[in-house]
């Protein structure tokens, strides 16, 4: 079992001054001894908000955080196994009236695939995904 970390698990720790280091190891203090990753969508969405930095320092601060980040936990790719499966959970989940994030989906079926849960603080539209493990920290 592993844990896939969500977008706002990490812009909120990273607002609050963490270290990508004290990121993970919070995690593993409530989770215990488990694989960490992220989606490669992850870092597109934290990339995408560290260019709407209001300064030139926040925006190198920012970068700087990301390339740790991604040097430090395994980033995932969207593999044909996983566009596929994404293509059909949002069909299906669609045919229900249940509209998801198309980022929040592929992050979340990027877990379902490798067998992990997501940390996330979006309970709400990850709980919308049939079989995801969500964890809350």
């Amino acid at each position: 079992m592993g844990i896939i970390l969500d977008s706002s698990v990490i812009i909120a720790a990273e607002r609050r001054g963490h270290t990508v280091l004290e990121i993970l190891d919070q995690v593993r203090s409530s989770q215990g001894e488990i694989d960490i990753g992220v989606s490669v969508v992850s870092i597109a969405e934290l990339v995408h908000g560290a260019y709407r930095a209001k300064t030139e320092g926040q925006l190198q601060r920012r970068l700087e955080f990301i390339e740790r980040l991604s040097n430090d936990v395994p980033v995932y790719p969207v593999t044909l196994d996983i566009a596929r499966l994404a293509g059909r959970i949002e069909g299906q989940q669609q045919a229900k009236g249940i509209q998801l994030a198309f980022e929040d989906l592929l992050i979340g079926v990027t877990a379902l695939h490798l067998g992990y849960a997501v940390a996330t603080l979006n309970l709400r539209d990850f709980k919308q995904l049939p079989g995801l493990s969500v964890v809350q920290l």
